[in-house]
């Protein structure tokens, strides 16, 4: 089956379930509490491309998600609390609620949608995430 291009991206039209995805968000956290960034290429393509908001540009590469890894995160040290859950699979496409909440006490939270598009050997080629905190706008300003 050919792939389609998502962000540019080929994606590869592979099937994925949901204990795949359950096994790729923990590898996920897992690459974002280790030190460096080495982890990445476990879960996400050479070409992937990231993006960090539904209207965000999205980061394409290993290295360039890599830079902005280091860039967003305070370290492997950082003390934060994951939760998530599988919400729909459907071919090479997952989406996943993720629940995030940094420090002790916590200073910042995040519930977060995920929409994942797999590759071959189980590696995201297409990351895309749509965030929401509490101090967020429920809708844009002069909505209607």
């Amino acid at each position: 089956m050919d792939g389609v291009k998502v962000d540019g991206v080929k994606v590869d039209g592979v099937k994925v379930d949901r204990e795949q995805v359950t096994g790729w968000v923990a590898a996920y956290e897992r690459a974002w509490r280790a030190p460096g960034t080495a982890a990445l290429a476990e879960i996400f393509t050479p070409g992937a491309s990231y993006r960090q908001g539904p209207y965000e540009e999205p980061v394409t590469g290993l290295p360039a998600i890599a830079a902005m890894w280091e860039a967003e995160r305070d370290g492997p040290d950082e003390m934060f609390r994951m939760t998530s859950e599988v919400i729909a699979v459907d071919g090479d496409t997952a989406v996943v609620r993720a629940e995030v909440s940094y420090g002790d006490p916590v200073r910042q939270e995040y519930r977060d949608l995920w929409v994942v598009r797999f590759a071959g050997e189980g590696r995201c080629a297409s990351f895309e995430e749509w965030p929401f905190w509490p101090e967020q706008p429920p809708a844009a300003a002069g909505g209607g």
